[in-house]
């Protein structure tokens, strides 16, 4: 079955998560983001101030299970349930920097997860469209965001793998889980111009990070760094048989 979750228009994040969560706790976490962005994400190679502006805003711990959030902001990933990960602080801004999104893009994500990937998305694209294969994880992560009213966020539970036709095509793609090779169904989505981010290869086996172009019809492809994603299921398993 698919569940569409439609939110309503694209927000700038004014409000304070002190006044939703609690001023005293807001304060603990606020100082861990703040040490995430400078020691994770500035002492490496994340140099866009829009990504790392988005990054120091968005309240990762909110997208973890409460036993977790004293390790929310640490430089690992994160079990989030259903068998599926939060991805690790770096990699999340890495992906999206690479995407060099000006303001005005409608993005596709693949593998909504906890919802934190689309969040950081939600500060940077004027529309996202993200895709969860598990129910579970599709409700919990669209319930998440709708408690930050990030508003020009949209999920729905499927399988990634065909993409999503009716709204395409997209400026932007990117897949939060690792297909064996990249989703034809994706890369036609893909608007002319535009760019997919994607962890490429066998599921158990280190991955590669590949940025995908689409000029005139054609992929033109750039091997970015070694990955270690959770596999695309579905379809994409099905492939492999």
């Amino acid at each position: 079955m698919t569940r569409g979750i439609r939110l309503s228009k694209p927000i700038v994040l004014l409000f304070s998560f002190a006044l939703l969560f609690g001023q005293q706790d807001e304060g603990i976490y606020a100082k861990k983001r703040q040490e995430m962005v400078r020691e994770q994400l500035k002492g490496r190679d994340i140099t866009s101030p829009k990504v790392l502006d988005a990054m120091a805003k968005i309240p990762r711990h909110l997208f973890v299970d409460a036993a977790l959030r004293l390790q929310a902001y640490e430089d690992y990933p994160l079990p989030i349930g259903e068998g599926q990960t939060i991805s690790q602080p770096y990699i999340v801004a890495l992906m999206t920097q690479v995407l060099d999104l000006k303001g005005n893009e409608r993005v596709l994500e693949i593998g909504t997860g906890s919802g934190y990937q689309a969040a950081v998305l939600a500060c940077l694209a004027e529309r996202v469209y993200s895709i969860e294969i598990n129910e579970v994880l599709a409700k919990r992560a669209s319930e998440t965001l709708r408690r930050l009213r990030l508003t020009n966020v949209e999920i729905k539970c499927g399988d990634g793998f065909f993409g999503w036709p009716e709204e395409a095509p997209f400026d932007a793609v990117i897949v939060t889980c690792a297909p064996s090779r990249t989703p034809s169904p994706l890369f036609e989505q893909l608007r002319e111009g535009g760019r997919m981010i994607v962890p490429l290869g066998e599921s158990g086996d280190i991955q590669v990070l590949t940025l995908i172009g689409k000029t005139k019809g054609k992929a033109k492809i750039r091997e970015i760094l070694p990955v270690r994603f959770v596999p695309m299921t579905g379809e994409n398993l099905k492939k492999k048989k």
